[in-house]
């Protein structure tokens, strides 16, 4: 009789895994959006802060007046040095941004730092070959968290897929603590891509991007083992990529429309 309950209830926890992973996947609510705004540089992520946005596009970086809408600098480094810079976010009053020198491979890494009212690059920090390809780093509760994207497709090492792609803690002066691994169903939603986006959110959870579905993860850190949690999903008006928090307005975040070559502003549900 224990046998035949204890089966039940495994049957039954499994079908609860299954709902809740096709309402994230067909029922997710959907962000709102707010504003829109043409950026030529809006082609791998987007950063802000009180007075501007700023749109990422490898080797250049756009910097937006809030208000009008209208380009009022511009960064531009040697595409030979400066190769893939997917993301940035503003710490401490600089834009500290994730780089690799994807397709290339071997894939290495760095961390990019900006003065974002000069549009000045003031130092760096290179990861080397190792986890993957960074695609975006944030810092949180006195730790740096980055993702080292791995590729089934173009950009990949061999012996590596997306299914490598991991997320690392590193402490203030970038010593390794932790790392985990992804969970499978947002790993089958990433293809053969990864993760392109991702910050940690003020109820303690992670919220991450793709390289192409319009969706957002919401993820935590398990109880125990080595792989994150999938908690819910987000669908966003724009094609993944990385994103960043608004920096004036809560729950509200910025992406990047790389078809309309825009940078958008949305209110998550």
């Amino acid at each position: 009789m224990f046998t035949f309950i204890l089966r039940l209830s495994t049957i039954f926890l499994a079908l609860l895994v299954m709902a809740e992973v096709a309402w994230a996947d067909d029922d997710a609510p959907a962000a709102t959006v707010l504003t829109r705004m043409e950026a030529e540089e809006a082609h791998q992520g987007v950063t802000n802060d009180a007075k501007h946005v700023y749109a990422v596009s490898n080797s250049t970086i756009g910097k937006y007046d809030r208000a009008s809408g209208k380009r009022v600098a511009a960064w531009s480094g040697d595409p030979q040095v400066f190769i893939h810079i997917n993301s940035c976010e503003m710490v401490s009053g600089q834009m500290a941004c994730a780089m690799s020198n994807f397709p290339n491979v071997p894939m290495d890494s760095s961390v990019e730092w900006f003065d974002p009212a000069t549009m000045r690059h003031v130092r760096s920090h290179s990861f080397g070959p190792g986890h993957g390809s960074l695609t975006w780093i944030d810092w949180h509760d006195g730790f740096w968290w980055a993702c080292f994207a791995n590729y089934t497709a173009t950009g990949g090492e061999a012996g590596r897929g997306t299914q490598s792609t991991v997320l690392v803690k590193y402490s203030a002066d970038f010593v390794e603590r932790e790392s985990w691994l992804f969970p499978r169903d947002v790993l089958d939603r990433f293809g053969d891509f990864s993760a392109s986006g991702g910050r940690w959110g003020r109820d303690g959870m992670l919220y991450v991007t793709g390289h192409t579905r319009p969706e957002m993860y919401v993820l935590r850190l398990p109880d125990a083992g080595g792989r994150l949690v999938h908690v819910r999903t987000i669908t966003l008006p724009t094609g993944g990529q990385a994103f960043d928090w608004d920096a004036t307005r809560p729950n509200t975040v910025w992406t990047i429309s790389r078809d309309k070559a825009e940078l958008v502003q949305s209110r998550l549900p």
